[in-house]
């Protein structure tokens, strides 16, 4: 499982474990599953793709503007995003992206 954070400079967008997330980065779309290699790369404008792991996880609901809560596994949360940057060491995602909109 990985342990992924998604900041904007305003707030936290998702917290918790995943089985993948799957970002526009600068050189094209890619994949970071359980036991990637370190990276740190910058994002494109495009859509992010997340899906949870087991376990519960907190996430921004754009319609109530609040922090929720959820547990479902395989639940996939999608968000677009105006560009950003994203670091993986050791099954630890950090997600740095700007201009967040339409999470569902």
């Amino acid at each position: 499982m990985l342990n992924i954070s998604v900041l904007t400079p305003e707030k936290e967008i998702f917290h918790g474990g995943i089985k993948s997330v799957k970002v526009p980065g600068s050189l094209g779309q890619f994949q970071v599953l359980q036991n990637h290699a370190p990276i740190v790369s910058s994002l494109d404008a495009g859509t992010v793709h997340i899906v949870t792991a087991g376990g519960e996880y907190r996430y921004f609901d754009e319609e109530s503007n609040t922090i929720k809560v959820g547990n479902e596994t395989g639940r996939t949360i999608s968000f677009k995003t105006a560009g950003g940057f994203i670091e993986v060491l050791n099954n630890e995602v950090s997600l740095l992206v700007k201009g967040v909109k339409d999470i569902k």
